[in-house]
């Protein structure tokens, strides 16, 4: 992974130096919170209902072990002993003292992280597959290109203060595990015919209060072209885009608007004037000097089947469950990619407390060359574990309260933090999310399900992804009263889609059986266990589920 350089201490040194001072003139009065804002949203920190709140990046997802344990230490120190992980792959302390933040920032540069652009009208945490560097199906690595991107665009002159936030999201295989149609910029390595490697790229997705899905407006872009060409996406933004409204403000307006068709001649125009310069074309070398950090350590030699695991499997039908579910083929025979679900039944989705991720960190330092990754559907990742260190590490997970085997299922629900936490909240999520977790807990029910996304949000700013739930839960306040209304079909993955809205809102005592309603509609309907919940809702469209809810009138 990668590692800062001289340039890197320094920056962030300054920087935390900076924001030091800006927190002692506000805590002495010398700031008003108005004047105060600006500057702390560039250093990630938010003022929620109770508390401020201090969001700190985990580039494209990637941790170390000892990273992790400099989080736990955060929030056993500055917290209330948890952290939650979101779905832009960063942490999140929810109740540190405003005094006390520079300190955590000191601590986290001394692991080189830091909490820059994780919020306000910037580029954001750069967000990138969490199997990358070890997936089987991988065409080559994004994180050496996020890693670049990420440096280009830090405090980046230009693009500091732009219409409205941006984010960008990379894949190096044709799963979509990143979500890219629904970023502002979604990029995925190819490779042409004779073999080089490039870009599709993507613009003008997004979710929120107008759910779209972006445009290609390149099949292939080569390699050394990635900055030119996303600084010439950022400059027709930062020119064309509304700061009239900031509801009309995101890139996504800019290409409805004006069309996708003129939005790309605009880009490409506006391309080959900054080629002109050939200022940002990335040479060879410093595409190979960056990618060097990321080459995987030499995996010792395995064989391609465990015993070891097989033993354990005939042993154990949890064990099973749990590598059928959560244990992904690795590129390199004899291993495996390990999530590590943070959705137990009845938790709050996200959620990590610091002994929990203590143990993360020995347990990815004991199997997983120190490595771990954070995914974009708030789970952890092991990336490199061996198919016979499978049995040790699950003993150690259940251990640590964090062996569920339950990755992509019912209960592997997204959830934002919803009015128990955030500001902007019309309702809360937290308790709907324990509330469906627990009702279809049972294992053998998750099982007869089968694979099944459930993401809730908290209101139309959509940080719990709704609008790309195979079931999706939007929260409204109705005349003060918490609605929750339900969207259908919705996808984040390569076929990515928008859910479509079923009918009128359920209450908060309600929408937990309405759910049920509409997955036990799902069972009847489906052509077998092997046809999914949005295969079936596909097929079959929405009236049987309005039915189901509704009646037929």
């Amino acid at each position: 992974m990668y590692r800062y350089d001289e340039f890197d201490h320094g920056f962030v040194k300054a920087r935390t130096a900076q924001f030091r001072d800006q927190v002692e003139r506000r805590l002495s009065g010398e700031l008003t919170e108005e004047q105060f804002k600006p500057l702390r949203l560039m250093n990630g920190v938010y003022l929620q209902l109770h508390a401020y709140m201090l969001r700190v990046s985990v580039p494209y997802g990637t941790l170390s072990s000892p990273q992790m344990r400099m989080l736990a230490h955060i929030a056993r120190t500055y917290d209330r002993g948890y952290g939650h992980f979101t779905t832009r792959q960063n942490i999140q302390f929810n109740w540190p003292a405003l005094k006390d933040i520079p300190a955590i920032l000191d601590d986290l540069a001394s692991v080189e992280m830091h909490a820059l652009q994780s919020s306000g009208n910037c580029i954001r945490n750069v967000t990138a597959d969490h199997f990358a560097g070890a997936a089987a199906d991988e065409v080559a690595d994004p994180r050496p290109y996020a890693e670049i991107l990420r440096q280009w665009s830090s405090v980046h002159p230009e693009f500091s203060y732009l219409p409205r936030k941006f984010k960008l999201a990379l894949i190096g295989a044709d799963e979509d595990r990143a979500a890219i149609q629904f970023h502002d910029i979604g990029l995925q390595l190819k490779r042409d015919a004779e073999g080089g490697l490039g870009f599709t790229v993507y613009v003008g997705g997004g979710q929120g209060r107008t759910p779209m899905i972006a445009h290609k407006v390149r099949d292939f872009l080569p390699e050394q072209d990635l900055l030119a060409y996303v600084e010439a996406i950022m400059r027709v933004y930062n020119l064309n885009g509304r700061r009239d409204n900031k509801y009309k403000a995101r890139i996504k307006i800019l290409v409805h608007e004006t069309g996708a068709e003129e939005i790309t001649r605009q880009i490409e125009a506006e391309f080959q004037e900054v080629l002109k310069t050939d200022i940002l074309r990335l040479p060879d070398e410093e595409i190979r000097r960056i990618a060097a950090y990321f080459a995987p350590s030499a995996l010792p030699e395995r064989p391609a089947r465990s015993g070891a695991l097989e033993a354990a499997r005939a042993d154990s039908r949890e064990f099973a469950d749990f590598v059928d579910r959560n244990v992904t083929p690795h590129k390199t025979a004899g291993y495996g990619l390990v999530t590590i679900s943070l959705k137990p039944v009845g938790g709050i989705p996200g959620d990590a407390t610091d002994a929990q991720m203590d143990a993360v960190a020995d347990l990815a330092e004991r199997y997983s060359q120190s490595e771990i990754r954070v995914s974009h559907e708030q789970n952890l990742v092991l990336p490199h574990v061996a198919l016979d260190d499978l049995p040790a590490l699950y003993a150690g997970l259940r251990e640590a309260g964090l062996a569920d085997g339950n990755a992509g299922l019912v209960t592997d629900i997204i959830c934002c933090p919803g009015l128990d936490y955030c500001a902007l909240a019309n309702a809360r999520s937290i308790p709907v999310a324990q509330d469906l977790s627990r009702r279809f807990g049972a294992p053998e029910r998750q099982k007869e399900i089968g694979e099944l996304k459930i993401k809730i949000s908290g209101c139309i700013n959509a940080c719990g992804h709704h609008h790309a739930g195979h079931i999706g839960l939007l929260g409204v306040d109705r005349k003060g009263e918490e609605v929750y209304q339900i969207t259908l079909g919705g996808s984040g993955d390569e076929n990515a889609a928008v859910g479509a809205l079923i009918g009128p809102g359920f209450a908060i005592a309600d929408v937990g059986g309405a759910v049920e309603t509409v997955v036990d509609t799902y069972l009847k309907l489906r052509e077998g266990p092997q046809e999914s919940f949005l295969a079936a809702v596909r097929r079959v469209g929405q009236k049987p589920f309005k039915e189901a809810l509704y009646g037929a009138a």
